[in-house]
């Protein structure tokens, strides 16, 4: 018995989560669901890819991780369940959602679901809740055995999978660039794609460094800021750059929101550049 991990935009403000949940749990009353999060920024792809990628290698070897971000539900986009060369499953639209995963999970099989043998039956009627219809009865079905992966629908090529352009940042010998690759929006920090271990090749932990931050054009945050393993290293209020959990570099206010300060966000426009100390 697989265990279930899902992810969406729905929220809790209605029924969407519970009327799938038990969807699953009719399938078969003992998989296990776990909550990863219903607070994917509605319609955000891009951020459904990222949170895959931030817990999956934390998990055992045969979740089955279901991602439901679909602006397209009920369109020709692929439906589809996807296997990684290391043992996980991932139940999507094939909308861009698998595209982090692929980079660190490579993808060695993906299968289209067949709709016909693989949706809820007393609801084909509807087009606009595949969560519910489609991912979640197909993943409970595949979760308890009632089906194999082939089962799932025809196989189509690997190379065929929609995935977003990911930028890899850039090294030099007294800085690094890169960008904010996502928020962590409770705390209001920001994550880079700076890796950690590359980045300490040019400064070391207690060091200050020199930062600039970029919206496009402008310069939102520019500043002397201590690289640290803690938040605490700092005064309350005060500017770190820190290793966050996934390795990479990320910026913070300590007991503060630098994202709320700054009126910072993520993606390819929020550039990032750091120099160190004595750079010149």
């Amino acid at each position: 018995m697989n265990i279930i991990v899902f992810q969406s935009d729905w929220t809790y403000m209605e029924g969407a989560v519970a009327s799938t949940y038990g969807v699953i749990k009719n399938v078969n009353p003992n998989i296990e669901i776990i909550t990863a999060t219903h607070d994917i920024p509605k319609f955000d792809i891009y951020s459904a890819s990222y949170r895959l990628r931030q817990y999956v290698s934390f998990w055992p070897k045969g979740t089955i991780f279901v991602s439901v971000v679909d602006p397209g539900v009920g369109t020709k986009r692929k439906a589809c369940i996807a296997k990684s060369e290391d043992g996980y499953y991932f139940v999507t639209p094939d909308n861009g959602t698998l595209t982090h995963i692929n980079k660190e999970h490579p993808i060695i099989e993906v299968r289209e679901i067949d709709e016909e043998k693989n949706r809820l039956a007393s609801t084909k009627g509807v087009a606009i809740f595949h969560g519910r219809d489609l991912f979640g009865y197909c993943a409970a079905k595949l979760a308890c055995g009632l089906i194999s992966y082939e089962e799932v629908g025809e196989k189509y090529p690997v190379e065929e999978i929609i995935q977003f352009e990911i930028i890899e940042a850039k090294y030099e010998k007294d800085k690094v660039e890169g960008y904010i690759e996502i928020d962590d929006p409770n705390f209001g920090n920001l994550w880079t794609n700076i890796e950690t271990e590359k980045a300490l090749d040019i400064f070391n932990y207690g060091e200050d460094v020199l930062i600039e931050l970029y919206k496009g054009e402008e310069i939102i945050y520019e500043g002397k800021t201590k690289f640290s393993k803690a938040f605490g290293d700092v005064e309350v209020g005060e500017v770190v750059l820190y290793n966050n959990e996934l390795m990479k570099l990320a910026l913070a206010i300590y007991q503060g929101s630098f994202l709320e300060k700054y009126k910072a966000g993520f993606g390819l426009e929020y550039k990032i550049i750091i120099r160190r100390n004595d750079y010149e």
